[in-house]
């Protein structure tokens, strides 16, 4: 099973790589719900598409949310993702720090590292994760 999901994994990050940064369609955060449309889920943050196109944008949609955790969270309950204690391979998370909710981001565990989207494209991160969940 883990290693269908390390192979469902690599062609998705192959496939979302092309795509360029773009606040409130390709973004962080919106890397894990296409990663949950990828696995055949409904759009988990549908609510979110569009509601924003720059980074003032995003950062008052995380301040509502009191940081990335609670706005993946919310996500995540709304395709019956649950909590877990360790990630693995095919696992979404917000990395980064505890303490300062613009230092924190969406990212998938690969079973090795976490996979981060930033403004120059898609690559891995080692962090200790703040919060993971099962899609």
């Amino acid at each position: 099973m883990a290693e269908l999901v390390a192979v469902r994994l690599a062609e998705f990050v192959a496939a979302q790589g092309s795509r360029m940064w773009e606040p409130g369609r390709v973004d962080c955060c919106l890397l894990l719900a296409d990663w949950a449309i990828w696995l055949g889920h409904s759009d988990p943050a549908n609510h979110l598409r569009g509601a924003y196109s720059d980074e003032n944008g995003f950062r008052s949609i995380i301040a509502a949310h009191q940081g990335v955790i609670q706005l993946v969270a919310g996500c995540v309950t709304r395709i019956g993702g649950k909590p877990l204690l360790a990630p693995g391979c095919g696992s979404v998370g917000v990395i980064g720090s505890p303490n300062n909710i613009d230092r924190q981001w969406g990212a998938i565990f690969d079973g090795v590292s976490w996979i981060v989207r930033g403004r120059d494209g898609i690559g891995p991160i080692v962090a200790r994760p703040l919060a993971v969940w099962e899609i």
